[in-house]
């Protein structure tokens, strides 16, 4: 008997874009496991995981909010995109949001235990939002961001309201340039992040295991090359490095010009301003990231109790 199912061909097909055969080989040589086959599929140039990792996969909304020095980006989701319309569920997550700024960590139970404004605790508001709606909601993560002097610089892309929508971003610049120069670039880092999906501020940053994946990934390309060890072993070097670059937020290039790393796009702002800026942290949350989320067939559904 197979290892996978139909249903893990389609699952595989919708991250990668392979072809149907290619994913069956694929799973079949992984003994059924999605992800080894979505990194074989990379092997061979059959896939673009990476670009298509960040497809939005559940429902919900992403807030933002900023006080004085201080930022904050929280993800509530919900099962529905109808919820997210909901006012009732906006205005949670707008006030849940405004609360974060508060909670001294970024833990999402010290969130829930905090007081709701309107009374009771956070929880308590959502356990009440779930028997009202009539629809699971989670309060999945938050990101604080401070500096001790500059600005935190909200954005949102596909914005319901100006601090709720489906990517969040928030930027801190640590400077003594003046606040609407900051507030300039912020906006455009912004945009830039909400565009290039960093994974971290620098290359030092990125998740060690990521780096491994993507080594491993390069060791069995370079290893089907055919070329000596040596030279094998420079084009894995070369890749990693490659992924790094692309993959950092100050050494990815400025989809505004397409030529300027971010990190000298910063320090020329700088120079202009008379003040060294500092891009100390951003973060970006993406509506439903690594979230893998349920597909119905309606039509199916409807035949099965027919046939019932």
């Amino acid at each position: 008997m197979a290892a996978y199912t139909a249903a893990d061909v389609k699952a595989l097909r919708e991250k990668t874009g392979a072809g149907m055969m290619d994913c069956k080989k694929a799973l079949a040589d992984a003994d059924g496991n999605v992800e080894a086959a979505v990194d074989a599929l990379r092997a061979k140039g059959l896939a673009a995981a990476q670009k298509k990792s960040s497809r939005t996969a559940a429902e919900g909304l992403v807030g933002v909010a900023v006080s004085g020095t201080k930022g904050v980006a929280v993800e509530v989701n919900s099962e529905t995109d109808f919820v997210a319309k909901n006012e009732q569920f906006q205005n949670f997550v707008t006030n849940v949001t405004k609360q974060a700024l508060t909670v001294s960590s970024d833990d999402v139970e010290a969130l829930k235990a905090a007081d709701y404004p309107t009374g009771g605790t956070v929880a308590e508001a959502l356990t009440n939002n779930v028997a009202t709606i009539g629809e699971n909601q989670q309060i999945r993560r938050m990101k604080t961001v401070e500096v001790s002097k500059g600005v935190i610089v909200p954005y949102m892309h596909n914005a319901v309201t100006p601090e709720l929508g489906k990517i969040g971003v928030l930027v801190a610049l640590e400077s003594e340039a003046p606040a609407d120069v900051l507030e300039g670039l912020g906006k455009q880092l912004a945009m830039h992040i909400a565009a290039a999906f960093p994974q971290a501020l620098n290359a030092e940053g990125l998740d060690a295991d990521l780096i491994e994946r993507e080594r491993a990934i390069a060791s069995e390309k370079a290893a089907e090359s055919g070329k000596p060890e040596n030279v094998q072993e420079k084009m894995v070097e070369g890749a990693v490095n490659k992924f790094a670059k692309e993959n950092a937020l100050l050494s990815q290039i400025f989809v505004m010009d397409n030529k300027t790393p971010i990190a000298q796009v910063v320090e020329k702002a700088g120079k202009e301003a008379g003040s060294s800026i500092v891009l100390k942290d951003y973060v970006r949350f993406q509506l439903g990231e690594g979230i893998e989320k349920e597909e119905s067939d309606f039509a199916a559904e409807v035949a099965a109790a027919v046939k019932g």
